[in-house]
């Protein structure tokens, strides 16, 4: 099972596999990670004022309900 993991992560190039004797040494390769924090940073920017927008919203419901009763 683990070696089907580390195919999958050689193939997508997060890990170099290097061979000595019968063991096989693996090692990150941290870049590509980079590049996939990036790319969600983008995201981040959207995704916090969303969010705080959403909480503003649900906040100003909860005192009007509070108000109510």
């Amino acid at each position: 099972m683990l070696s089907r993991h580390l195919a999958v992560l050689r193939s997508a190039g997060l890990v170099t596999e290097q061979r000595s004797g019968r063991q096989r040494l693996y090692r990150l390769r941290p870049e590509p990670l980079r590049d996939l924090y990036d790319w969600a940073a983008i995201f981040s920017d959207f995704w916090t004022e969303r969010l705080g927008n959403l909480r503003t919203y649900l906040d100003s419901q909860s005192q009007k309900t509070h108000e109510g009763e």
